[in-house]
């Protein structure tokens, strides 16, 4: 009896169950043996949650991993600058080291893919840039602002090469939107000469991009203030707000015919009221914050653009868009640089009063949100502020320009300087009473002082260069032997003219992101024809044409 209680002790301690019919020794064997089951059940549950949770984990991290692979290999990229000679410019810290960001956005009207070509026009080879925009986010991303280049434009366009393609070509006179068969970085090139604005990156987009877009934010809401065919564009809409998606998206942005004047004016303004509406439809509906929303538009947007090379990672692309999702849309600037008629071709348009004033305003990066002057911290941080003491606005002021030095063409330089500068395209050059002056000033006459420290800190003059006149009334900027050289003055540091948005956004169509019942002015000219019919304005188009399907309900 005692072996067996000792062999049912024994075995109890041991916990292996082998107890004998004795009462206690099963009762506590029992206790033992359910405990360790217990145990090794929490451990092996434990195992197969780690399992599990490290399962999810490495799918997970795999799937993003092979999500960002494949985002990053939709993405085309090519060069920034394909001018032969300079660069694209170089952005000016503000007082916190922060600098702005300027992308170009090119529409490229190519059909060189079955696409693009089913989405209309001839189709083959060869492409031009039927939308650019210059898209400046403030260094402290406040405000932002986007201006449109008009396709139509004629200006001095510089000579590129395309390392891609070979192809070349030497300065000219000619179509802003013709730089394109030269590759994106002539295009870039040719609006960084036009306006002086440096431009960091650019974003290309085809037809059928537009239409892929269009469609992974769920479309987007636009008003026209009259019915509309453009026969040319396909659009047809009815007066009222119509939700437009995929092709009907697409033409809605094309349509020159059908809005304003027929021309690339009132496309441009179209184009405005589409990128306002689809902004304020991503912040609204927290796109950018959504990731399954995000994604769809990262895939939409990563198969329709080009970019340029510094531009080419999806986590590059969502850092510019969280940039921009950080200015609130009553910050953001929609408008068109100022244009004239060109006098040889009424069908051409070239630059216009106040458009220098628009560059360099965003160039120095100064809200345009304001009609008042009233710029945001970004402007009043830059470290090219204007002076404090407020004058006359730049454009207002007329320079003598004078060279006082031994070095020829001295005076041409600063003139073209002081008017890329957005000064009065009325300053004249000449030659200084002496030929022989050593040291450079800016000279005012009665009641031009506040004119003239202007000027001086326009061009990195001191202080003590400023100095009255013995007579008269003008500024005169007398150019010495200090100064042999350059559009600055050596050792200064230039200042930025104080920011006149009055002129900035004078007869450039300007609107702020928050705009959003804006319509689309359809066009009461005779812009369109029907066969049969000959020209009429869009809104008879329409009635005519009562066969034709609308683009949207």
């Amino acid at each position: 009896m005692s072996d067996t209680r000792t062999g049912g002790r024994a075995a109890a301690r041991r916990g292996d169950g082998f107890a004998s019919s004795g009462g206690s020794g099963m009762e506590f064997g029992g206790r033992a043996a359910a405990r360790k089951s217990r145990k090794r059940g929490r451990h092996r549950g434990l195992k197969i949650a780690a399992m599990v949770v490290g399962g999810v984990v490495l799918v997970s991290g795999s799937y993003l991993g092979y999500t960002a692979w494949t985002l990053d290999h939709n993405i085309k990229s090519d060069s920034l600058f394909n001018g032969t000679s300079g660069n694209a410019g170089t952005e000016k810290a503000d007082a916190f080291g922060r600098t702005p960001i300027n992308m170009l956005v090119i529409g490229s009207d190519g059909r060189d893919n079955k696409a693009d070509c089913k989405l209309g026009g001839d189709c083959g080879p060869g492409a031009n840039a039927d939308v650019e925009m210059v898209v400046h986010i403030s260094a402290d991303r406040s405000n932002a602002t986007v201006m449109s280049v008009p396709r139509d434009l004629v200006t001095t366009l510089p000579a590129c090469t395309d390392a891609k393609t070979g192809a070349h070509t030497d300065a000219h006179t000619g179509m802003i939107n013709s730089t394109l068969a030269y590759g994106p970085g002539c295009t870039v090139a040719a609006v960084h000469d036009l306006t002086g604005i440096p431009i960091d990156h650019f974003a290309m987009i085809d037809f059928s991009g537009v239409v892929n877009m269009s469609d992974a934010v769920g479309g987007v809401s636009v008003c026209v203030d009259n019915n509309v065919y453009d026969p040319y564009s396909h659009l047809k809409l009815a007066k009222g707000t119509h939700e437009l998606q995929g092709t009907a998206a697409l033409e809605f942005v094309r349509t020159r015919h059908g809005f304003g004047n027929g021309g690339d004016l009132g496309r441009a303004d179209a184009q405005h009221i589409f990128l306002t509406q689809t902004i304020n439809a991503m912040k609204s509906s927290k796109t950018f914050t959504n990731p399954s929303r995000m994604l769809n538009l990262a895939t939409a947007a990563t198969k329709a653009l080009t970019v340029d090379d510094g531009l080419k990672s999806i986590s590059s692309l969502l850092g510019l868009a969280s940039d921009l999702n950080k200015v609130p849309t009553n910050r953001m600037t929609f408008t068109t640089m100022q244009t004239g008629a060109d006098p040889s071709d009424v069908n051409r348009l070239v630059i216009g009063p106040g458009a220098q004033t628009l560059f360099n305003t965003i160039s120095n990066d100064q809200s345009l949100t304001t009609a008042s002057g009233g710029k945001s911290a970004a402007a009043s941080a830059t470290a090219t502020a204007a002076p404090s003491t407020p004058s006359t606005p730049p454009g207002e002021i007329a320079v003598q320009v004078e060279n006082g030095s031994t070095t020829s063409g001295r005076a041409t330089a600063l003139h073209d300087q002081l008017v890329k500068l957005g000064y009065s395209s009325d300053s004249t050059i000449g030659n200084a009473p002496s030929s022989s002056v050593q040291t450079s000033t800016v000279e005012y006459g009665t009641g031009r002082k506040a004119d003239a420290q202007q000027v001086a800190a326009s061009l990195g003059l001191a202080a003590s260069a400023v100095k009255p006149a013995s007579s008269g009334s003008k500024v005169t900027l007398v150019i010495g032997a200090d100064w042999p050289s350059g559009v600055v003055f050596p050792g200064g540091t230039a200042k930025a003219p104080a920011a006149n948005t009055k002129v900035a956004l004078a007869n450039a169509s300007a609107k702020t992101g928050n705009q959003v019942n804006s319509c689309a002015h359809v066009s009461t000219q005779a812009t369109v024809s029907l066969p049969g019919y000959g020209g009429m304005n869009p809104t008879r188009a329409y009635a005519l044409s009562p066969k034709v399907k609308n683009s949207a309900p």
